[in-house]
Formats: C-alpha cells, structure tokens, sequence
C-alpha cells in the first residue's frame, strides 16, 4: 500500500496567508523527503480559509524543490476553465516536473467560485463532461486542430490562423503518453460519476469526509463502470483518504488530535460540517442516510472521521479500516494546519517511517497465508 498526502489547505482566518503557503509548500517537501508517493493540492478562488487559488501555479513551486514526489492537482477545478487552456497549462506542468503530475479533476462545486465568474446557474456537471472530453481530444490530436464533438459547446480550432511552418497553431501534448494518471476526488456515497471513471480509466480517490461504512460503493460502482468496458477493476488504482495524527504517546494523541479546543482536528471538522451542511453534502457524515441533521457535531465526526493514536494504534486502525472496506491501493493523508509544527511534522514522520512498514509488513504477511491456505 502507498502513502500519499492531500491537503485543502485549510487554516483559520485569521492566519497570514505567506506564511500558511510556506507552511503548505514545507509540508509537502517533507512529504517528499519522507517518501510520500504524491501530494495532491486542491484550489479555491473565494475561500479565506483556503489559500490556494491555483493547485497548478503552487505546485509548480515545489518542483525544483522535490525529488520523487507526484505533485497532484487536487483537484483542478474544470468547469472554471476554457478546456485549451487547462490542457496546455497541464500539459507544460507534466514537462517541467518530468512526469511527476497527477491530474487530479473536479467539476469546481463551490458556488461562491462559480458566482464570481459568472456561470453560478450554469450545470458545472455538464461543463466539466464537456472540458474533460475536448481536454483528452487537444491531447490525442495533431495540429492542425478542430475539434468539434457532438453535443459539445467547447469548438477548438486552429484551421483559419495556423502557420505550420513557423509552428504556429500547435497546442502542446504532455509529457507522460498519452497522458498524466487521472484522479477524481468522489465524496458522495454510491456516487454514480465513479462508474464512468471506470469507463475511461481514471481513477478514484475516496475523501476523507466520508464514513468508512460508505467507502465499498466508491469500488463496487468503479468496479461496475469497468466491467461495461470489459476490463476487470485492479485495487491499486483505488486512493482512499483519511484525517490521520500520529503521536508518540497516547496522551498527546488524545490532546492535539481530538480534547485541545486548539486542536487543528476539530477546527477542521467544525469547518467542514459548517461547509457541507451549506452546500447540502452531509449525508457523507451520517451512518444512516435516514438519521437527523441534528445527531451531527464536532464530536460525532472526530469519533467517526478521525484516525489518532500511536504507532500501534494507526496501524491496527488501518489494517481495520483495509477489513471493512476491502483492497487498494493508496492511503491518503489529509494535511491539516500547523498549530504545532513540531507535532505536525513528528505525525507525519510516525506515519512514513513506522505506521506504513508495519501496515505493508502486515498485508504481506497475510496474502502469504492466503496463499499456503
């Protein structure tokens, strides 16, 4: 199993946004140095608890400053876009880190973005169908283009201006053939936008906001969107992410990642029930659709969304978790703000050096006795 990192970002308002971007490119560059397999960096335009408007520009930072780690897009916001334009910045990004991008995507559901750019009534679902399909046409063809697919609003040519000779009329291919891993980030249960991942090979990345008991619908509609193409569903194409804190000691644990009215645990969590309540998407946090709104709190959720112990706590944690809701591929795990960056960074080492030796020890040592059984 991989270890990946995801993170919003999401700090508290009154934190100076230079040094929370800082903090936000540090935690990754540790990431790096830790051996994290990628880290993905979502993006917001009208958040002040969010400080990052673009994934792609922030992560470009981080390029020349890491080794092995996947920078992800996490996600890039599509309906925001002209898909020419998203294609080409993707496409150069793949080239600057050599391979080292994840395109992470998302239709851009947060409707304060949408009303700043002025498509608050459009059907974002629609305008990212529409984006993604000529994205992956810009990324197939050669020029000269002119793309104009069925039922699809996004024309894309070149024919009238090109000068092939000069190279003009070119849009750029990326790096990796044909085309950067595909990553949607799937919250809702039973999410129907999972089988048509399946369809076209990209894959899916659970969020951490949603209940454990959820997490099987994300694999069985995957699973199911490919079989409709004839292909069999492989686990390691599966990201689940989880709100994770590793200490050194119980008591710590229990202090920072749950008790402190300080701790950045349950200012995420209080945050994230406010915002999910408001755009209507916190049937994610109930164990039983049918429960009343008012059985969630700040509590309910650190109770059921929140990995914390030692060592031997996480691990016997995930192997649990790995139970219930079956093989993948990935752990993903979610960044939080820094209130002490000692504790931050020791979790995050606890959880590359100590957790993820003990868990892969222990899914090998039992697909062993599978085996010989």
């Amino acid at each position: 199993m991989k270890l990946g990192y995801f993170t919003m970002p999401l700090h508290p308002m009154g934190r100076n946004c230079t040094q929370t971007l800082q903090e936000d490119r540090e935690a990754i560059i540790l990431a790096d140095q830790l051996g994290f397999y990628d880290a993905f960096v979502g993006e917001h335009l009208t958040e002040l608890t969010e400080n990052v408007t673009s994934s792609l520009l922030f992560l470009a930072t981080l390029i020349s400053e890491t080794k092995n780690i996947k920078l992800a897009s996490g996600t890039a916001n599509i309906s925001q876009w002209h898909p020419t334009m998203l294609a080409s910045h993707a496409a150069m990004f793949d080239h600057l880190a050599k391979g080292r991008f994840i395109f992470g995507i998302s239709p851009g559901i947060l409707r304060c973005d949408a009303e700043a750019l002025g498509i608050l009534d459009e059907d974002r679902g629609q305008l990212f169908a529409e984006a993604i399909d000529v994205i992956l046409e810009i990324w197939k063809r050669e020029s000269p283009y002119d793309i104009d697919l069925p039922n699809n609003r996004f024309k894309v040519s070149t024919a009238q201006t090109r000068n092939l000779d000069i190279g003009r009329g070119h849009l750029y291919k990326p790096y990796q053939k044909p085309h950067p891993e595909i990553v949607g980030t799937v919250v809702a249960p039973f999410s129907k936008g999972v089988i048509l991942m399946g369809r076209r090979d990209f894959h899916p990345m659970s969020a951490n906001f949603l209940l454990s008991k959820w997490l099987p619908s994300h694999w069985q509609n995957y699973s199911e969107g490919k079989r409709q193409v004839g292909q069999v569903a492989d686990p390691a194409d599966w990201r689940i992410a989880r709100t994770i804190f590793v200490a050194d000691d119980e008591a710590t644990a229990q202090r920072y990642g749950i008790e402190d009215s300080n701790s950045p645990y349950r200012y995420y969590w209080r945050l994230l029930l406010i915002k999910m309540m408001a755009g209507k998407r916190h049937a994610a946090f109930k164990l039983n659709a049918e429960d009343p709104d008012s059985i969630l709190s700040e509590d309910y959720l650190m109770k059921h969304l929140v990995i914390k112990g030692t060592v031997n706590s996480v691990v016997d944690q995930i192997l649990q978790l790995r139970e219930e809701v079956g093989d993948f591929g990935e752990i993903v795990y979610a960044g939080m703000d820094w209130v002490d960056p000692y504790l931050a960074k020791r979790s995050m080492e606890l959880m590359a050096t100590q957790v993820m030796p003990r868990v892969n020890k222990a899914i090998e040592q039992a697909q062993t006795k599978k085996k010989v059984a």
